[in-house]
């Protein structure tokens, strides 16, 4: 089914914030939810919630005319937002994209939002839990498995996954139960 103008997409996912306008010719300024914000780039439609919270409500669709990274954070120019005043309106609005516009991710690199919900198990098939988030630490990311009510913390790097099948949402890793 193809996504009407603005329909909100069923893949949506949230991958920034406004924190503001950015200039004075109605431009925002976004902060990522990821390092590397090329989701932000991979589209030129933007969907948007209200903030949690008391708020004005954002227009439900940005189509944007251009963005580019500044530093940290990501500013854009949109139709909708014709003036300062109106991007500062979007203070706090959330930014959604759809995961079907998302780049195609290389061999061996996976979306976050693909990871999550994904059962894992180690080599001697004893289940160890579900991804409910990934910690970023900087040098590596971290499978945060959450079974009942233990929690496993696994780095997710090559010596301790062994096959990630996004088709059957399964995670195979070398990881015993005393770890």
């Amino acid at each position: 089914m193809a996504v009407e103008r603005d329909d909100f997409p069923a893949d949506a996912v949230e991958v920034g914030r406004v924190l503001g306008a950015w200039g004075i010719k109605g431009w925002i300024k976004v902060q990522p939810f990821a390092t590397d914000p090329q989701a932000l780039f991979s589209t030129k439609r933007w969907f948007l919630r209200p903030p949690d919270g008391p708020g004005v409500a954002p227009p439900p669709l940005l189509r944007l005319t251009e963005s580019r990274q500044q530093g940290d954070f990501v500013v854009a120019g949109a139709q909708e937002v014709p003036d300062r005043n109106a991007a500062e309106a979007l203070r706090g609005a959330r930014v959604f994209v759809a995961r079907s516009s998302f780049p195609t991710a290389g061999a061996d690199e996976y979306y976050w939002v693909d990871l999550i919900g994904c059962a894992v198990a180690n080599r001697e098939g004893v289940a160890l839990g579900t991804v409910a988030d990934l910690i970023d630490t900087g040098a590596h990311s971290v499978l945060r498995l959450v079974s009942g009510d233990d929690e496993r913390l696994i780095p997710f790097v090559a010596a301790y996954i062994d096959t990630v099948d996004l088709p059957t949402r399964s995670i195979t890793v070398d990881w015993g139960l005393d770890f």
